[in-house]
């Protein structure tokens, strides 16, 4: 393979720079790597050997290609012997004074047309090219970690950038195995802008007393299909990385409400419960192994009231028809009869709103989450008000877990949890669209390799309805008051007008 960069320099042996150095070998480039550290080059070239040979031992390359990687890796004892190479690499601590002090002094040092990029992935591009003399020539090159693993590159373009240097990095991307997304120059470029609606409203939602931390793990990975809630990704990513990523962006755009950190996670950290490393975060863990509290008992009732249905409803037909499959006596008349359980279905609304304009009586009124439709989740979501009898509670836990569907019950919430979140991420990634940040289609594949969604923000967007989580979105924020719940430009139009969340003005 010729890789369209001959000799790329690595600065930093760390786990992304040996990650980088591996992909880039494999990828025909002969690859010089240095650390400021002695010994650490070294080091990262032996641990790149092993797993090389591991690769072949698994059968996965051949013994012609394991020994043709090793000999592409150099370890270099001084910046100076990068003097020849076509691109350099950085992947060095999060500092723009170092990163800027070190690219000035590479830059010295290779040719004049050679191409600098650094793997940052919260500093801006273009502040950390305005310590050179040639920014042209500068670009942001952002693996994720593992990188061999992490099949998606962020291409960033700082406000100088040769648009010929990025397009070429795109292709050396593709060289070593991983899709390249363009983004432009902003704070946390593309996924880590994206996934920050995710934690972020879990944690304002959990704030709320709404629920606990496992119930919103539950909820998120039963009805979206999430690989890992919230709460357990922040465990496994540590609030030390992640907990500093949500201040900086937050204050990167000016304290936008969006971006909002949680006082939360800024008390866990200030207390070192950062997560799974540690054995203690939102869950505590046994030889590696989370410690979840078990889900409450469905409710034995020996008999069940009466249930009337909402005419406002959300999916009022495919409620009535579960309702009838799970036995339930339906009343039909026009206002629930005196002893009847009031079940309402609103997008965005509280339980206690609805219940005071429907004017029914709060004591004995429940809400169900039907953003999704019912046969597509693993699990159903009930919210009480402050006024429900513990009674009406429990006989509609136990009706609507008579098919064995686990059942979750929470205290009122605008919008319950899956609501808040999915119009979170969507609205996030829509303003991401609307500031032309990247293309949608760039969006969609980076946030999905980039985070492990179980779709695109937009596509989760379009198959729960645009129009529905424009609804979600002006009703939360009704409720609260809170500017974070605005919808983006790009939402409200597209919603309005019933157009897919991909659909491109021309």
């Amino acid at each position: 393979m010729t890789s369209i960069y001959q000799t790329v320099g690595i600065v930093g042996a760390g786990a992304m720079g040996r990650g980088i150095a591996q992909i880039a070998a494999q990828a025909g480039s002969h690859v010089k790597l240095f650390d400021i550290q002695n010994g650490a080059a070294s080091q990262a070239m032996q641990a790149l050997e092993q797993q090389w040979d591991k690769l072949l031992e698994k059968s996965k390359i051949t013994a012609e290609q394991t020994s043709d990687y090793k000999q592409r890796v150099h370890a270099c004892a001084t910046l100076q012997d990068l003097a020849d190479c076509d691109l350099v690499i950085e992947a060095v601590v999060e500092r723009l004074d170092i990163k800027q002090s070190l690219f000035a002094e590479i830059e010295a040092l290779v040719k004049p047309k050679a191409v600098l990029v650094t793997n940052t992935s919260s500093l801006s591009v273009t502040a950390i090219a305005s310590a050179l003399k040639r920014p042209e020539q500068f670009a942001g090159f952002h693996f994720f970690n593992p990188v061999p693993l992490m099949k998606v590159v962020e291409v960033i373009a700082g406000l100088k950038t040769a648009t010929p240097i990025c397009d070429d990095l795109a292709i050396f991307a593709q060289q070593m195995g991983h899709q390249p997304v363009m983004a432009q120059d902003t704070p946390g470029f593309i996924v880590n802008h994206a996934g920050r609606a995710y934690g972020t409203e879990a944690l304002r939602i959990a704030s709320e007393g709404i629920t606990d931390f496992a119930t919103i793990d539950r909820i998120l990975r039963d009805q979206v299909g999430f690989k890992l809630g919230p709460f357990e990704l922040l465990d496994l990513t540590a609030l030390d990385v992640s907990h500093p990523v949500m201040e900086a962006i937050y204050k990167q755009y000016y304290e936008e409400p969006r971006y909002r950190p949680s006082v939360i996670t800024a008390q866990r950290l200030a207390g070192g419960v950062v997560g799974k490393k540690v054995g203690e975060g939102f869950y505590t863990y046994v030889n590696g192994v989370a410690q979840v509290p078990p889900e409450p008992a469905t409710p034995i009732l020996a008999d069940m009231p009466p249930v009337w249905v909402s005419t406002r409803a959300v999916r009022r037909a495919e409620l009535l028809q579960l309702l009838k499959d799970l036995g339930a006596n339906i009343e039909t008349g026009v206002s629930p009869s005196a002893h009847a359980l009031s079940i309402v279905a609103p997008l965005g609304f509280d339980v206690t709103t609805v219940a005071i304009i429907e004017r029914l009586d709060p004591a004995r009124t429940i809400g169900i989450d039907m953003l999704i439709d019912d046969q597509l989740t693993k699990r159903r979501v009930l919210a009480t008000n402050p006024a429900t009898r513990a009674d009406m509670r429990d006989a509609a836990h136990a009706l609507f877990a008579r098919d064995g569907k686990p059942v979750s019950v929470i205290r009122d919430s605008g919008g319950f949890v899956t609501q808040r979140v999915v119009a979170h991420i969507v609205n996030i990634a829509c303003d991401i669209c609307q500031q032309g940040i990247c293309t949608p289609k760039d969006l969609e594949t980076a946030v999905t390799l980039g985070l492990g969604y179980p779709m695109g923000p937009l596509m989760m967007g379009n198959k729960f309805g645009p129009t529905e989580l424009l609804e979600v979105l002006f009703n939360v924020q009704t409720v609260y008051g809170d500017p974070r719940y605005r919808p983006s430009p790009w939402l409200r139009r597209r919603g309005a007008l019933g157009l897919s969340l991909m659909h491109v003005e021309d």
